[in-house]
């Protein structure tokens, strides 16, 4: 199974979406799955239902930072190769989306969400993208893992 089967199968379970996208790889970022899931919970619904970024990206771009972040903060050339990769990881996603917003996915441009998630029912699966986006966001993220490792490791 890939990343993306794991990662919607994972959403489906009622994990948000930056939980399933970081849950998929928790293996592969050396993290036990709860730690994973626990680390990310703030940033579903757009961090916190606030419908900013989308949690799917936010989960895919914590996967990124854990496999190929810097830890040196005077390490400008580490530094500017992650942000380019964090932009060439969200370049990916929005060809596909059209934004990483989570407000603009969802189509509540201008709606107060509330803080409360909602009810994981039949009829939320269907008026929501949501699945759809942490599929895409977890197999980008395997994609360019793959890459990485074909390359041996250089972005």
């Amino acid at each position: 199974m890939g990343k993306g089967e794991l990662a919607e199968e994972l959403f489906l379970k009622g994990y948000n979406c930056a939980q399933a996208v970081a849950g998929a790889f928790a293996e592969d970022i050396g993290m036990d799955f709860d730690t994973a899931v626990k680390t990310v919970s703030s940033f579903g619904g757009g961090m916190g239902r606030l419908r900013e970024v989308c949690g799917a990206v936010s989960g895919m771009f914590f996967v990124a930072g854990a496999l190929y972040g810097y830890s040196d903060p005077k390490d400008y050339a580490a530094k500017k190769e992650h942000y380019e990769r964090i932009r060439y990881l969200a370049e990916k996603f929005k060809e596909q989306t059209g934004s990483i917003v989570c407000r603009e996915l969802l189509g509540a441009e201008g709606k107060d969400a509330g803080g409360a998630p909602l009810k994981r029912t039949e009829e939320y699966y269907q008026k929501r993208p949501c699945p759809k986006m942490v599929f895409l966001a977890a197999d980008i993220m395997e994609t360019y893992k793959k890459d990485m490792e074909k390359r041996g490791g250089i972005a």
